[in-house]
């Protein structure tokens, strides 16, 4: 993965993001610090990811688990998580459980029993968000809106599997405001979910909101944003 040939401000650009995730939160009436960045660095060369973590980055969000099994090793150094917010394979739950600290796209039962199991060799307890796929696109990953709380009851089976949320990408449009209702029905969706306590199941968590629409989702109760443009510019040819 060859550097950017143009320069980025890795750390400028990370000041000014994390300025307006805070005063976005306080805007909303939230508590200071009660939303977090998931650094989105996939197609991101290593220097530019120690540039982030360096400036503050604390958490880093990968969408393949080839591409984080090829940076993990080189930047093993950095204090820092590691998000997987892309759809997961099935037959790559077992190399995500090893490089992941964290996984935001759970939407398969399949998939889910593989982590669980993999987990359980590895000693650890996973933290998972549930993927929805709120605006039932047939291109994104996710589970319908309906079937979010069986599918939260299921998962409370799994005893190595640490469900702390949802995560949702809305369809994209130019406009912030035209994602909010989205964000509203993922918020209002976990609160259905948690009236129905589940045992080991907790909805503390809501994963939504990228460069273009952050505020918007944190006025509407995100905790976890996922911002790469606005940190790392655009995207690398592949």
């Amino acid at each position: 993965m060859e550097p950017p040939s143009f320069s980025i401000d890795v750390q400028a650009n990370l000041e000014t993001v994390l300025q307006d995730i805070e005063h976005a939160t306080l805007r909303a009436g939230r508590p200071k610090g009660s939303v977090k960045l998931v650094a989105v660095s996939k197609t991101v060369d290593v220097e530019s990811i120690r540039q982030a973590v360096a400036a503050g980055v604390t958490v880093l969000g990968e969408n393949r688990v080839q591409e984080a099994s090829s940076k993990r090793p080189l930047l093993a150094d950095l204090a820092a998580e590691w998000h997987l917010i892309g759809s997961l394979q099935k037959n790559k739950a077992n190399r995500a459980a090893e490089i992941f600290d964290w996984i935001e796209s759970l939407d398969d039962l399949e998939l889910a029993a593989r982590l669980d199991r993999a987990c359980e060799r590895l000693a650890k307890r996973m933290p998972v968000l549930i993927q929805v796929n709120v605006g039932r696109e047939a291109s994104k990953s996710g589970i319908a809106e309906e079937e979010a709380i069986e599918f939260s009851r299921r998962l409370s089976g799994f005893t190595h599997l640490d469900v702390r949320g949802l995560m949702a990408i809305p369809p994209f449009t130019e406009d912030p405001e035209e994602a909010r209702p989205y964000f509203i029905r993922l918020r209002e969706l976990a609160q259905s979910i948690e009236k129905e306590q589940v045992g080991g199941i907790t909805m503390k968590e809501l994963s939504m909101g990228m460069s273009h629409d952050f505020p918007v989702a944190i006025q509407e109760g995100a905790t976890l944003v996922r911002i790469g443009t606005a940190i790392f510019g655009p995207r690398q040819a592949r």
